[in-house]
């Protein structure tokens, strides 16, 4: 813990995980968004030695982000039912992100060492799906967990609600930009950060 902010480093692991993820992804970003295969394979080879790269920077984002979930259920106290069940929420989102790490590695392994695989869009998409699939799960896991603490609703209500919403869009498109999920783990990490404990739950010095 970190004096009055007890999330504080925790919160500092999400955040670096979640921009080291972002910078990952940045090179040859319009590849995402190139409907033409032929033209997505010419931007790869033209940019090919920074495109390895990213998925290599990407990928320790990809772990960080749940080492730093992990890290704020361990800080989340047993004192009273309430943070008890916000520790198991923290916990369960850990666990959905430590699970779906490895499944998304696997994937930008698969794009750095195939790039006119990915371009063509080629392979099975069955470990992103399931990797997009325990986010959802992990996003509705914090958002109970932060609901559960004494923190703003906002933030809760935040994560709680996006998983509806992006478990929709995964379901009818069978496809979902990860930064979405970023966006909202990013923004809880932050907020984790600068997070002060009421003065009202701190212990109290006799």
């Amino acid at each position: 813990m970190s004096g009055n902010h007890p999330y504080r480093r925790a919160g500092t692991v999400i955040v670096a995980g979640t921009l080291v993820w972002f910078v990952g992804i940045s090179p040859v970003s319009r590849v995402y968004i190139t409907p033409d295969d032929s033209e997505r394979l010419r931007m790869l080879q033209a940019e090919q030695r920074a495109w390895i790269t990213g998925q290599h920077i990407a990928a320790a984002g990809t772990v960080a982000v749940p080492v730093g979930f992990a890290a704020f259920a361990r800080a989340i106290p047993r004192s009273g039912p309430s943070l008890r069940r916000a520790k198991k929420w923290a916990y369960a989102a850990a666990a959905a992100l430590l699970a779906g790490a490895p499944l998304f590695v696997s994937s930008l392994a698969r794009r750095a060492s195939d790039i006119e695989g990915f371009a063509y869009r080629r392979g099975s998409s069955a470990p992103f799906l399931a990797y997009s699939g325990l986010h959802v799960v992990a996003l509705a896991a914090l958002g109970g967990s932060l609901l559960s603490i004494p923190a703003k609703r906002w933030i809760g209500v935040t994560a709680a609600a996006a998983a509806p919403v992006y478990g929709a869009v995964l379901l009818a498109k069978k496809d979902i930009p990860p930064l979405f999920f970023y966006l909202v783990e990013g923004t809880a990490g932050a907020y984790l950060m600068v997070w002060e404990e009421p003065e009202d739950t701190r212990p109290k010095v006799s």
